[in-house]
């Protein structure tokens, strides 16, 4: 899986001209086209029909699941990530669940999982953290494991728009550093990261 932009035509013109690389570790050869994957609709997002692409090398083929949603989840990444924030705010889960509209059993499930993958999520992010260098300053020591994830992710993307000029969006962010697979069940692959999101830096920005 590769997360792209939110723009189909662009997409589409970028693996058409070879520009998008494999995410298969030790890989590095282009995507082709390949079809697409199933549609759905997603909460925050509208209807998603993720194009499909086959990397010309290893023969692999990779879903190309837009910057606003995550893998398997029928929510926007911002419509979760607001659930996260509540909940390092101190609230509950059935009050997050009336806030979004969501049901409670559904909030309840993001804020188990991201507490049994927080410790993973935080190792993507200290790795661009550590690659930032100078420009990142750790935040200070946040009660559990959501609110950790809550605080770095922030810091974080205060020092990416440093560093790149312009603004970030800390939940584009966390998709694209995490591979779209921020609260999968063993959590983001440990090879995610800033490699993560080389074809283009404009996926976390602030946008449509």
């Amino acid at each position: 899986m590769l997360t792209v932009g939110l723009d189909a035509a662009e997409v589409e013109k970028d693996l058409c001209a070879g520009f998008l690389g494999c995410p298969v570790a030790g890989c590095g050869a282009l995507l082709g086209p390949w079809g697409w994957a199933r549609e759905r609709l997603v909460r925050g997002a509208g209807r998603v029909l993720p194009r499909r692409g086959r990397c010309r090398r290893c023969g692999r083929t990779q879903v190309l699941l837009p910057v606003s949603v995550l893998l398997r989840r029928a929510d926007a990444v911002t419509v979760i990530g607001t659930a996260l924030l509540a909940k390092a705010a101190g609230s509950g889960h059935r009050p997050i669940a009336v806030l979004l509209g969501v049901p409670a059993s559904t909030v309840r499930g993001w804020l188990r999982r991201i507490t049994v993958v927080a410790e993973r999520v935080l190792a993507v992010l200290a790795v661009v953290a550590a690659q930032l260098g100078t420009e990142f300053v750790m935040p200070a020591a946040a009660a559990g494991p959501v609110g950790a994830v809550v605080e770095l992710l922030g810091v974080l993307a205060a020092a990416v728009a440093r560093r790149l000029g312009g603004s970030c969006l800390p939940w584009r962010l966390a998709a694209v550093l995490t591979g779209g697979r921020l609260l999968s069940p063993s959590g983001p692959d440990l090879g995610s990261g800033w490699a993560a999101g080389r074809n283009t830096n404009s996926l976390w920005a602030a946008g449509p």
